[in-house]
């Protein structure tokens, strides 16, 4: 997907490229209080690195949605490929709507060849408090993170006085404690169990990468995450939280941050599936790394993908 000129030169520094190419962009509004869509609202996209430099005006429809808008964004080989380059553009998206409290979105990431989806929850005025702004950090392959502790991918279910499910059950919702285990003062956050899914996979991996590869690493995401539901593994040691989004000891959940509309397709194909063993009950603890930076002796991510997807 390729830009007119006149769009090319809005690139900045960090999106600069040769080729001028584009992503998708669409922004879904609704409000705390429930799934309910905000109409009417004025969305205001503009470049990360730039704030005032305003690339797009838009306003949500009556379910909440803009169209969909094609941004610049770094050449897809980028993504495909390790490298030093930063394969995707970052944008600010600002949002204010009658009766509610606005909201600024800054580092919404646009890859080339494939729509972001950013939703974001307004704050009614009248109720007590504001939503603060939300910062998206890096891209876990691009950015620098603590490396997976390793752990064993089977758990002993049989130790006296641990609290172990009867059978593998996908739950609705998924808690999900937006820190180390030991940090008190990080805050937990009740999130739908795909949505969860698609934000992990949108953190972990890029949209980019063929169908295969992205399926196999959402099969490894899903089977994480099960097992840390299946094995109560927080909650055997005090904790009241089902899951982390520390890179040392879980997988990378970035509160607000854009997911990817292949992503959330597919994982909206399979969210009921994960990987296991012959003759154990439980979902395997499903270790994975960039290969690069990182190896283990799991699933390498950038392995897999140069593969064209494998076998896990």
């Amino acid at each position: 997907m390729r830009l007119p000129q006149h769009m090319a030169n809005k690139l900045h520094a960090a999106q600069t490229s040769d080729s001028p190419y584009a992503g998708g962009l669409k922004i879904s509004l609704t409000s705390s209080l429930g799934p309910l869509p905000i109409k009417g609202a004025s969305v205001t996209i503009s470049l990360t690195g730039d704030p005032d430099s305003v690339v797009e005006t838009l306003t949500t429809d009556e379910s909440g949605q803009t169209d969909t808008v094609e941004l610049p964004a770094p050449p897809v080989d980028y993504s495909l490929t390790p490298t030093d380059q930063q394969p995707y553009s970052e944008y600010n998206i600002s949002v204010e709507a009658s009766g509610f409290e606005p909201v600024l979105v800054s580092g919404t990431q646009i890859l080339a060849d494939v729509t972001a989806v950013q939703p974001i929850s307004l704050i009614p005025e009248e109720r007590p408090g504001r939503e603060e702004d939300i910062i998206i950090p890096a891209h876990t392959l691009f950015g620098i993170f603590p490396p997976k502790i390793p752990e064993a991918e089977i758990k002993p279910v049989d130790e006296t006085g641990e609290i172990v499910l009867s059978r593998v059950v996908i739950p609705e919702f998924v808690i999900v404690h937006d820190g180390v285990p030991s940090d008190s003062t990080a805050p937990n956050y009740y999130v739908r169990y795909t949505d969860y899914i698609k934000n992990v996979a949108s953190s972990e991996i890029y949209a980019t990468w063929p169908e295969s590869t992205i399926y196999a690493n959402i099969l490894a995401i899903m089977s994480f995450t099960l097992n840390r539901v299946y094995t109560e593994w927080y909650r055997n040691q005090g904790y009241n939280f089902t899951i982390t989004s520390s890179t040392a000891f879980d997988q990378k959940w970035v509160y607000g941050r854009n997911i990817f509309e292949n992503i959330s397709f597919l994982v909206d194909t399979i969210f009921s599936n994960y990987l296991s063993r012959p003759g154990v009950r439980q979902p395997i603890l499903t270790s994975y790394c960039d290969g690069r930076r990182v190896s283990c002796r799991g699933l390498s991510q950038w392995g897999l993908h140069v593969s064209g997807g494998g076998r896990l």
